[in-house]
């Protein structure tokens, strides 16, 4: 395999279930040596979540991959040195724990940058380091919330829905990635220190809540859900074909949409001058939508499609899992790959994203089993077999 990267940069891991874990995979996927940190016994939750194989989530292979397994009882005050010594010699350290509680294990930012001023220390919580709400709990879902996700989600008048995926948690871990990269360019292009990276949960996916605010600021509009629409462009929605499956159809450029209105019989809205811009089509939304409508409820889904890509209209069916695991492109980009598990289990995960044409990233490792790796990264960090023995009887490691 060809040189990766991030090959040669050391991150320790103190994370647990999705956010910072994510943020770990995704420097792993690229070369990173990452060090996971799990407690004795169960490890991290994430090993139980959703559906288990032989007692081990299939979750815990995607997320896991490339990554090696130390148990460290982060209760015990040996614990906590093992890990300040491992610290130490690494380049990042990534924790998502509620603030203050690294600082309660004597783990905090000014004891780990004195021992190791080129660490770049990646702290992902619900609501940040500072400011009010700091010591709240905040998971996911409440981010999503807090960012105002939530309210646009759904149908108009009924409760709110989630996406049924922890976005504000993988969403934190890209952003969370990126600092830690920016950082790394700082430290070594720029000759710097290492740093502090604060990532809050609400403030990723506010990041990616475009005009929301400018709207609300300059008019004082407050965006409503609107099902499947895409408020304030248009056409932009899923239409019902005649099975009751839906399309999703984006034809809110100008060229697209006279184009699609032609495809479809209505060259009366095609050739109409005050749908030419967009302005003039979000005035006339619910009469464009009826119009598309009244045409999809009469095909097929595979009919809809034909049409709208002979007229090179943006769309496409809703893909359930299956669909993704049938579909050609998928395999065709590699998005796809295989892992096999400890257990020997041969599952599908997500490849890597996104794609480097010189350095690619790759998938080398499979998920490692609790505390696999122990004893080797001890022995690496200087500690012999009969310390590595003593500590593992006095239960700080496993």
């Amino acid at each position: 395999m060809a040189q990766q990267i991030l090959e040669g940069i050391r991150v320790l891991e103190l994370g647990q279930l999705i956010a910072g874990p994510f943020a770990a995979k995704t420097l792993a996927d690229f070369g990173a040596h990452v060090v996971k940190v799990e407690p004795p016994g169960l490890g991290d939750p994430l090993r139980k979540w959703r559906m288990l194989h032989e007692g081990t989530s299939v979750w815990w292979e995607a997320q896991s991959r490339n990554k090696e397994s130390v148990c460290i009882d982060l209760r015990q005050p040996e614990g906590q040195a093992l890990v300040r010594k491992l610290a130490a010699e690494a380049d990042v350290l990534i924790e998502n724990f509620r603030p203050g509680t690294m600082e309660k294990w004597g783990l905090g930012w000014d004891v780990l940058h004195a021992d190791n001023p080129r660490l770049i220390m990646l702290r992902v919580s619900g609501y940040g380091q500072t400011g009010p709400k700091k010591d709240e709990p905040g998971f996911a879902a409440v981010a999503e919330a807090m960012a105002g996700l939530r309210h646009l989600t759904g149908e108009p008048g009924r409760a709110p829905v989630r996406a049924g995926l922890s976005l504000g948690d993988t969403i934190a871990g890209l952003h969370g990635a990126m600092g830690v990269l920016l950082a790394l360019y700082q430290r070594d292009a720029r000759g710097g220190e290492g740093q502090v990276i604060d990532v809050a949960l609400y403030e990723s996916l506010f990041n990616l809540s475009e005009s929301l605010l400018p709207e609300y600021s300059a008019f004082g509009a407050v965006r409503q859900p609107a099902g499947g629409a895409l408020p304030g462009i248009a056409p932009s929605n899923a239409y019902p074909c005649q099975s009751g499956e839906y399309v999703l159809v984006a034809a809110n450029g100008d060229a697209i949409f006279k184009r699609m209105m032609h495809a479809i019989g209505r060259a009366d809205l095609a050739e109409d001058p005050a749908l030419a811009q967009n302005d003039g089509r979000v005035k006339r939304v619910e009469e464009i939508d009826a119009a598309i409508a009244a045409w999809t409820s009469t095909q097929s889904v595979e009919a809809v499609l034909a049409v709208l890509r002979e007229a090179e209209v943006p769309s496409g069916r809703i893909y359930t899992v299956k669909d993704i695991a049938e579909d050609p492109h998928y395999r065709a980009r590699g998005v796809i790959e295989s892992v096999t598990s400890a257990g020997g289990l041969t599952v599908e995960v997500p490849g890597i994203v996104p794609k480097l044409s010189g350095s690619p990233g790759a998938i080398h490792d499979r998920a490692p089993t609790l505390g696999e790796h122990t004893d080797t990264v001890l022995e690496q960090a200087g500690f012999d077999a009969a310390a590595i023995a003593d500590l593992r009887a006095r239960k700080v490691i496993a």
